[in-house]
């Protein structure tokens, strides 16, 4: 059980496009195996490879949200159809103690390779819709504060920031 340092903004692999999946092998699944670990201790319910430093097209995300069990792993994922529209608030690994209101769809479908190779599609709605919409936005260079108004995402990050700057003076 390996548990990874969970990359935090401004770190530059968060803001990238991770590049996709070409090959399923055992250093894949190791990668898989240590996100899980980590998603489960941060404690989370998603987490993308970018968040670990790792640019690749990789997501986990606890379908149970938050009962633990075997997390949904997509590889490659990509949004085929969305629907509805849901305003709720969002956190973020990536972004500890920041919080706020993102607009997002109520119901996506989503494309993905599942680590055995095989293609798939899965239907997500309301929280599990959150969800996957944030873990591929972050496979795509977007934070969920990229989401938001202009002046509320400045805000949040200058506060954000500050509050990291204080922290490493203590």
């Amino acid at each position: 059980m390996a548990w990874l340092h969970i990359c935090t903004y401004p770190d530059t692999v968060l803001m990238k496009k991770a590049e996709e999946v070409r090959d399923i092998n055992q250093t894949l699944d190791k990668l898989i195996q240590d996100m899980a670990d980590t998603m489960y201790s941060a404690p989370g319910i998603g987490l993308a490879a970018p968040q670990v430093g790792v640019s690749s097209r990789l997501v986990v995300i606890d379908r149970s949200l938050g009962k633990r069990r075997a997390p949904l792993v997509m590889i490659n994922p990509r949004i085929i159809s969305m629907d509805g529209e849901s305003l709720e608030e969002e956190g973020c690994l990536s972004l500890p103690d920041a919080y706020g209101q993102v607009k997002r769809a109520k119901m996506v479908e989503v494309e993905f390779i599942d680590p055995k190779g095989k293609q798939m599609r899965i239907i997500g709605e309301d929280l599990l819709a959150r969800v996957f919409q944030h873990e591929i936005d972050h496979l795509n260079g977007i934070l969920f504060i990229d989401r938001m108004g202009r002046l509320r995402r400045d805000f949040l990050k200058m506060r954000y920031l500050k509050r990291i700057k204080k922290q490493k003076k203590s």
